[in-house]
């Protein structure tokens, strides 16, 4: 596709989560749009993270519902794991989303270049010798699975997640090296498909990013299920052995295993690509920017998991909508991101919104808190799910934090982010009435007994 004689209005080089959000919003907003991707539209989220990911755990769901049919009073028995037709499955989701996607490429007449770009100056990308030019660039190249340094990966024995997404098997056993969002997931779709697995975890608990109170709840459910956990252990080395992986721990430990996956975070995809030539401030191989996104160079934005925010898709979409409706002459407000909802979706998931704890004490000094048990919430008791919704309020103001555990509880943190959002108390979300018997009912009664009125919640 030939470029435009005249420049865009705006030129984005990647079509992940941040660059298509953005070019969308352009687009809608009468913006003139390049949008440049080396691969496919949709980035990392639709195709190696988010989507594959949870299909992989909505699997690993089915097979323990299957094997847990008798506590129900259903007779089910798990025959196995049939890895070609999860991946089928998971691969047909990704088909379906990816085609719609691209249909919405071409009905908002967002020019597309398929190619690697390079930004070659404060308005120009070129891709494959042709040189598109923009009134503004925005940098949106997202982010890779890290390594930590001397751990070799091999794809086979030493995997990243891109490699855990396309197995075409169950591994009998794995080593999860981090215990973060991406760790905890994996562990508990391979637990679910019937593999013995050990994460390995530096720092004291799983989620570390989370309250340490979901965090202690996500612990005792993985020791349950016996998802087997290494935590304040630092990882010193691997060998390859004759079945599979030997893992040191600097503690001494060893541990062996048919793998090893290593998902110890991402890193931003910014080498090579021409921006500290361009003279884009970074740090750390991360582009640096102010609450709107911008760039020290006028003309030059960069949003998700390429810049040091929340490595989270729907960051990526509201950074990349900022950017558009900023270019396009409009004033959004700056993003607060401790407002953006956070789910691990594991078995229990963990999910939350605002601040912790230990956050709201540094910025308040004394704060005021709340954990209602889910084993008084009725829906909970007929899904068997164990688990918490604990509140942290400000001194006689607003809820500033919500944390929960539980099986769905993700679906609950829409509600939640309205309560932290909005800057609602006690009395407000207290006086609204949930529908029974709900799980959102547990974030209705903890409000109630914030608010010093407990329905079920034994005082």
């Amino acid at each position: 596709m030939s470029a435009p004689t005249s420049p865009a209005d705006l030129v984005i080089l990647g079509g992940g989560s941040g660059g298509y959000a953005a070019a969308f919003r352009a687009s809608e907003l009468g913006l003139n749009v390049v949008l440049i991707e080396k691969d496919k539209v949709g980035g990392t989220c639709l195709h190696r993270g988010c989507i594959p990911t949870k299909a992989l755990l909505h699997a690993g769901e089915v097979a323990d519902l299957a094997r847990e049919g008798e506590q129900f009073g259903v007779k089910t028995s798990l025959a196995g794991i049939d890895m070609d037709g999860v991946n089928n499955y998971k691969n047909g989701v990704i088909s379906k989303l990816y085609k719609g996607l691209q249909g919405l490429v071409k009905a908002r007449k967002i020019t597309y270049v398929e190619g690697e770009g390079r930004l070659t100056s404060p308005t120009t990308v070129e891709v494959d010798g042709q040189t598109y030019e923009g009134k503004h660039v925005l940098l949106a190249t997202g982010s890779y699975p890290r390594s930590l340094p001397g751990l070799e990966i091999d794809g086979t024995k030493v995997i990243t997640s891109d490699h855990a997404l396309d197995l075409d098997r169950v591994p009998s056993s794995a080593i999860i090296l981090g215990g973060g969002v991406i760790g905890c997931e994996f562990a508990s779709a391979w637990k679910s498909f019937g593999v013995d697995v050990t994460i390995v975890e530096a720092l004291p608990h799983l989620v570390p990013l989370e309250d340490e109170a979901a965090s202690k709840l996500l612990e005792r459910a993985f020791r349950r299920r016996k998802i087997g956990f290494e935590l304040g252990s630092r990882f010193s080395g691997v060998q390859s052995t004759e079945n599979g992986v030997k893992v040191s721990l600097e503690n001494g430990k060893e541990i062996e295993a048919e793998l090893l996956l290593v998902a110890v975070g991402r890193g931003p995809v910014s080498a090579g690509l021409g921006y500290e030539e361009v003279g884009v401030a970074m740090e750390r191989g991360y582009v640096l920017v102010d609450e709107y996104m911008r760039t020290n160079i006028p003309t030059i934005s960069a949003v998700g998991d390429l810049v040091p925010t929340l490595q989270l898709a729907h960051v990526g979409f509201g950074e990349g909508i900022l950017v558009a409706e900023r270019v396009a002459g409009l004033e959004p407000a700056p993003i607060d991101y401790a407002g953006v909802p956070r789910i691990t979706y594991s078995d229990p998931e963990v999910a939350s919104v605002g601040l912790t704890e230990e956050q709201a004490k540094e910025r308040y000094g004394e704060v005021k808190t709340l954990t209602y048990d889910l084993a008084g919430n009725g829906r909970s008791q007929i899904l068997k799910t164990t688990g918490a919704v604990k509140l942290v309020q400000a001194p006689d103001g607003p809820v500033v934090g919500i944390h929960m555990v539980g099986s769905r509880v993700g679906e609950l943190i829409a509600e939640a982010q309205l309560i932290y959002n909005w800057e609602a108390e006690a009395d407000d979300v207290a006086s609204l009435i949930h529908p029974h018997p709900t799980q959102s009912e547990a974030l209705g009664e903890a409000h109630l007994a914030l608010a010093g009125k407990p329905l079920h919640l034994h005082g």
